[in-house]
């Protein structure tokens, strides 16, 4: 037992819990869980290989410990979630929840949550299982780990360490590769996470059977004070340097992990580090961890769930505290009796194991067959199908006209349109108003999600990579090449939330090949010239800007609201709120407003310094910033979006 491995574990969880509660000095903290990777990878290949040494692994065994550490507090945490769920959840969120029931039981959660991040899924904030995809992840590695060990073990012995090595190297490069190329599942599964595990476990292989000799090279205190220390530092960088700006888990991963690997070596109870990370608060948050780790994402979820907007700051906080005086609790009567085999046995561990799992799975498919139990009360006049159908996504005419170029029949009013809707989900859901304001409306829409209306740029960040950013400008070069041959169109309209093009940490890919950092200045001349050439061409350009926002779920508000029976205008807020981000977006459009018209969206919602999230029963949003399919209806008749267009009224 080293007790400085508890504290280091203290260090990996406590940033992760700051981090998920929105602490901004906390932006790095999901690198706590890269630190746990490399603790994982280092404890189960000592265990493993130190019991092959002596003759006494065994594979049952192996699984029966894992199941005995694992699965009591985690089905403690899923079983507590439940009737927190069935209160607060909508049925979209419920059915979210159900599914990941499922996913956690059948140890695919990070499956589960690769395949949700597209571009309208639940926020991830809201999902109150979503820290358990580093769980499956683990959990993945050790089914698979110890089958490659003993086959080493057996027919390559010599061949170990060099196995781990070329393992890390091959998942490292692929991380790398995927990180700008494919983030979601470069971020959330096993192959490109195991380079972190192998790192522990090569750790693991240096402690059994190369310390000694290596000892000799490196045998001053001093060197251990020092890498020990500079470890630290690594940890400690990546917590407060790192954001989500950071490709992840790519080259950059390196300095936690390696941070943590440095720490496990040389932070030995006669070095600073080691004594500091030894200590009785540092060791009690480690040994609780796991536990602490289960709770937090609960409690942070359902206290949002609960509120109609964000949480404050101080409930959060105390959320977050709140997540290690229940981890103690549930570690002294949940987890250290069941990895008691004179209170428990195995029989009863794996029976235990197997109801638990197959109650959440049947639980999980039951709220998944029901749409999220939407059969529940609420204590609203709407019900609940009424509620999720103002949630529906506005994709405009139809969800063809979504993701790529296309002529169909499905994406136009006419043969021959006079007003093209072009740009990406902000452009789409302009539609119903267009359409409301003017039954009769001739149009066309040519939209793609993320994809704004810039013929020569598009955007690169840690969603759009590369890749994605040829395929929108391919996407605009067709929308350019269509327009030239076409003589019925007669205005264009644009519209964008833009803030992915001028986000300061975001690239523009141009339609030459270079690649540059966002600089404003550069944004408003390609911006320009998109629109200079569409007037060349005859046509008249006409932008909506992107409606206001604080930054919270409007739609998700407005939704509660109903469900639970309160006023609509809870959801309304102050002019002076309005997300930070948009206000570059208006100061942007002002530049533009000079040379063409703008429809600014933020006149019609904000008044008297009260911007509104409804029109009567209307929700004019759907989430943070979309317009809702009745709420652009209603918006468009109210303000006669075609005469705007046509008329410049």
């Amino acid at each position: 037992y080293r007790s400085e491995i508890d504290g280091l574990r203290a260090i990996a969880v406590i940033p992760v819990i700051f981090f998920h509660a929105g602490f901004e000095y906390f932006s790095g903290g999901f690198v706590g869980v890269d630190v746990f990777f490399v603790i994982s990878g280092y404890l189960i290949t000592t265990i493993i290989l130190s019991e092959k040494e002596q003759g006494t692994f065994s594979l049952i065994n192996f699984y029966e410990r894992r199941a005995r550490r694992i699965l009591p507090a985690l089905f403690l945490v899923m079983l507590v979630s439940l009737p927190f769920a069935w209160a607060l959840l909508l049925p979209a969120d419920m059915k979210d929840f159900s599914q990941s029931l499922v996913a956690v039981s059948s140890f695919a959660s990070n499956i589960l949550f690769w395949q949700e991040t597209g571009y309208w899924e639940t926020a991830s904030e809201l999902k109150p299982l979503l820290h358990t995809w580093s769980l499956a992840v683990e959990e993945q590695y050790y089914v698979l780990f110890p089958l490659f060990l003993m086959l080493m073990w057996r027919f390559r012995k010599r061949w170990i360490l060099s196995s781990f090595m070329v393992v890390a190297i091959i998942s490292l490069s692929v991380a790398q590769w995927g990180a700008y190329s494919s983030p979601s599942a470069t971020f959330y599964l096993l192959p490109t996470r195991g380079w972190e595990l192998a790192i522990g476990a090569a750790i693991a292989f240096y402690f059994l059977y190369r310390k000694r000799e290596m000892r000799t090279l490196l045998s001053h205190q001093s060197i251990d004070e020092a890498l020990a220390f500079i470890g630290l530092l690594m940890i400690g960088y990546s917590v407060f340097e790192f954001d989500e700006t950071v490709p992840f888990p790519s080259l950059y991963a390196l300095i936690p992990t390696i941070g943590a690997g440095l720490i496990i070596i040389f932070a030995s109870s006669q070095t600073l580090v080691g004594r500091l990370l030894s200590t009785k608060p540092f060791v009690a948050i480690g040994l609780i961890s796991y536990s602490a780790y289960l709770w937090h994402q609960p409690l942070l979820t359902f206290a949002r769930h609960r509120s109609l907007t964000e949480p404050s700051e101080l409930s959060l906080a105390v959320m977050a505290a709140l997540s290690l005086p229940l981890a103690y609790l549930s570690w002294r009567f949940v987890e250290k009796p069941f990895r008691q085999k004179n209170r428990f046995s195995r029989k009863a561990v794996f029976t235990f194991s197997t109801v638990g799992t197959a109650l959440f799975i049947i639980i999980g498919l039951t709220g998944h067959m029901t749409n999220g139990f939407d059969g529940r009360s609420n204590q609203g006049k709407l019900t609940t199908g009424a509620i999720q159908k103002k949630l529906e996504v506005n994709d405009g005419l139809s969800d063809t006209c979504v993701d790529s170029f296309t002529l169909s029949p499905d994406c136009r009013t006419s043969d021959n349109p006079e007003v093209l809707i072009w740009g990406d989900s902000f452009a789409m859901h302009l539609t119903q108003g267009i359409i409301a304001s003017n039954p009769d409306a001739k149009i066309i829409q040519m939209t793609k999600s993320m994809c704004g209306p810039f013929f020569d740029i598009a955007q690169i960040n840690s969603i759009c990579t590369k890749k994605w950013a040829n395929g929108c400008l391919e996407f605009n070069g067709k929308v350019r090449d269509w327009l030239k041959t076409n003589n019925t169109v007669q205005y264009v309209v644009l519209s964008s939330p833009f803030t992915q093009y001028i986000g300061a940490h975001n690239k523009l890919l141009f339609r030459n090949g270079k690649i540059e950092r966002v600089k404003i200045d550069q944004v408003i001349v390609e911006f320009k010239k998109t629109l200079d050439e569409l007037k060349s061409m005859g046509l008249n350009p006409i932008i909506f800007s992107p409606p206001p926002a604080n930054g919270y779920n409007l739609g998700r508000c407005l939704a509660l609201a109903d469900w639970r029976d309160l006023n609509l205008d809870e959801c309304n807020y102050q002019e002076e709120a309005i997300a930070e981000n948009r206000i570059k977006v208006y100061e942007f459009l002002t530049v533009i407003e000079k040379e063409y018209r703008v429809i600014r969206l933020e006149e019609f919602l904000c008044d008297n310094e009260i911007c509104k999230t409804h029109l009567d029963s209307n929700y004019i949003y759907r989430d943070v910033g979309h317009l809702s399919r009745e709420g652009s209806a209603a918006l468009g008749e109210k303000y006669d979006f075609y005469n705007i267009i046509t008329r410049g009224l």
